[in-house]
């Protein structure tokens, strides 16, 4: 996934994503376990796609709270 298209998404969209990219990445080490995985570039592509979407998602969170009020602090 293109990094453009990761950073249109909200907080809740990337989280979304990474758990889809988490179970993809799953089923495919299980193939490749059992010997049906074919093409086993996926599994590279598929754990930077992860590194990508988590390393947005954090910049996103540590962006959300620095424009928030502090609660209880004076």
């Amino acid at each position: 996934m293109k990094v453009a298209e990761l950073r249109k998404k909200d907080v809740a969209g990337l989280q979304t994503e990474v758990k889809e990219l988490q179970k993809t990445h799953f089923g495919l080490r299980m193939q490749k376990a059992t010997q049906q995985l074919t093409n086993t570039g996926t599994l590279r592509i598929t754990r930077r796609d992860i590194a990508r979407a988590k390393t947005i998602l954090a910049q996103k969170q540590a962006t959300a709270p620095a424009g928030g009020s502090k609660s209880g602090a004076k």
